[in-house]
């Protein structure tokens, strides 16, 4: 998924595999769909079927009513009225990557970790009585694991993070250079088993690219690395999105062939159960015009795959993001292209998080 607002194998215990933007198709898709993504976009321990935390597997945060919540990624930053659409039982703060080529985290690389105007916009998300979810990486800036020089140091810069947010919650978006990164990518499991033996309580999300055939060589890689390190994994979050010029179909019917395909593939990788490996899931959909321009998520598509989370009882749905969940204006209800605010199709505001929320 996007960065924000710039103008135009040792068995891991999964533990609750389930409580979080592109795709993995071919490097040059993959790479092309990066260039056009120059905006923003994109638990406790236990393996995947473990319903512990909140906003994982089996806890809405809401109640029974169901075991799919429903957490759209929001912006660390900047308040948009969009937020509260939907519900959301869990917001994914995006993004906390490096303060440029240091070991220092910062919002979008730019805020500082402690920034006051940041921490009040994290308390007003957590007095909706939803948890928050500090989301690192994504597709723009320099991930902390290619910067930081030690494990120790990153489980510290992670920390840092975490604490300014109040957050036990953790999602790691990887794609794109952090993804093929292979040093990076070890880093940051060790990294993160540190962090969870300093905090028994932190819960654990990885966010990777997918295509309708399943995850890439390297998303298998990375989970791999993060079983090796004894990282307790709670949800990985699939990015529905981006699949490459290639595919002009339904966003809705990719999303559900994406989630069965890694739905298999988790299965294997952790020695899940067929449950566990789908309470072990989450779908994140870019509404609207996707980057690709073959691609458009519609209402109906995100109705769609709420209704198939549903059916399945998968961990959480999202979307990016809350702030582009309204009507485009001006010239950009014209454009062709994904914009950085709106979704470029008709709707009205907040449409996508009422489908997505069921």
């Amino acid at each position: 998924m996007r960065s924000f607002l710039r103008s135009a194998a040792g068995l891991v215990c999964l533990l609750a595999l389930a409580g979080t933007g592109c795709s993995s198709g071919t490097e040059e898709d993959t790479d092309a769909a990066s260039t056009a993504q120059a905006q923003p976009k994109p638990s406790s321990t236990g393996g995947p079927g473990d319903t512990g935390g909140t906003g994982g597997t089996g806890d809405t945060g809401t109640g029974a009513e169901s075991a799919t919540a429903y957490a759209p990624y929001v912006s660390a930053t900047t308040a948009s009225g969009l937020d509260s659409a939907g519900s959301a039982s869990a917001y994914n703060l995006a993004f906390v990557i490096a303060d440029g080529d240091d070991c220092t985290p910062a919002w979008d690389g730019r805020a500082k970790i402690g920034d006051s105007a940041v921490k009040s916009r994290i308390s007003a998300l957590a007095d909706s009585g939803a948890t928050v979810r500090v989301s690192f990486g994504g597709a723009s800036g320099t991930e902390l694991a290619e910067t930081c020089d030690s494990a120790s140091e990153l489980a510290a810069a992670y920390g840092k993070a975490l604490d300014a947010a109040g957050a036990t919650e953790a999602d790691f978006d990887v794609e794109g250079d952090a993804l093929r990164d292979s040093e990076s990518v070890e880093l940051r499991s060790k990294a993160i088993a540190l962090l969870q033996k300093e905090r028994p309580d932190l819960t654990v999300s990885f966010t990777l690219p997918v295509m309708p055939s399943g995850l890439g060589d390297e998303s298998v890689a990375l989970l791999d690395s993060a079983n090796d390190n004894s990282v307790q994994v709670r949800t990985v979050n699939i990015m529905t999105m981006n699949y490459g010029s290639s595919y002009d179909g339904d966003m809705g019917d990719y999303a559900e062939q994406s989630a069965e395909a890694v739905h298999d593939q988790l299965a294997d990788i952790f020695d899940l159960s067929d449950s566990a490996a789908w309470q072990g899931l989450a779908l994140t959909s870019m509404i609207g015009r996707n980057d690709v321009a073959t691609e458009t998520f519609t209402l109906e598509d995100g109705a769609q795959v709420r209704e198939f989370a549903e059916e399945r009882k998968i961990a959480w749905v999202s979307m990016w993001a809350a702030f582009r969940d309204q009507p485009c204006e001006g010239a950009a209800a014209s454009s062709k292209r994904a914009q950085t605010d709106c979704s470029g199709v008709e709707q009205e505001e907040g449409a996508f998080a009422e489908a997505l929320s069921g």
